[in-house]
């Protein structure tokens, strides 16, 4: 079983003993002070990945949860939807069918291995950016909202 992600260093904080520590004591190291700005997509993303980009960067910039470094990472991100689209629309355009014939009987097809791959990396890819349900808790956003009592501030 994989361990679990690191928290947060304000959930460090909050769970903490005293000031700057964490509940086990130790002091708690603060993340380096990104800018927070959403980076620019490459010129050559391919449509469907743009529009995946299009559709998810406006969101992680408001949650203040991009910086112009995570652009590889986002293109990955993207790149992977955008395979996993193109072959999932391969198996549609040969009929629909997962399995198909060849001269030696029932075969699967050849995009359905690309779905599957395209698939779990993309699910790895989501939990990095806190786009599963899951993942979502595990995100820190630094604004809390606004309709919100928080017991810890002040």
């Amino acid at each position: 079983m994989a361990a679990p992600k690191p928290k947060p260093p304000g959930l460090k904080l909050v769970e903490g003993r005293g000031v700057g520590r964490d509940s086990g004591g130790r002091p708690v190291k603060q993340p380096p002070g990104f800018v927070r700005l959403p980076p620019d997509p490459p010129e050559w993303l391919p449509r469907e990945a743009r529009a995946e980009w299009e559709r998810v960067v406006p969101e992680l910039a408001r949650l203040q949860l991009t910086k112009p470094v995570d652009r590889a990472a986002l293109t990955a991100y993207c790149l992977t939807w955008d395979r996993m689209v193109r072959a999932q629309q391969e198996i549609e355009d040969d009929g629909g069918s997962v399995l198909g014939r060849n001269s030696q009987g029932r075969v699967r097809h050849p995009a359905v291995a690309v779905v599957e791959a395209a698939s779990k990396e993309l699910r790895a890819w989501c939990a990095e950016f806190g786009f599963t349900p899951s993942a979502e808790n595990r995100v820190n956003n630094p604004e809390p909202d606004p309709g919100e009592d928080n017991p810890f501030a002040g």
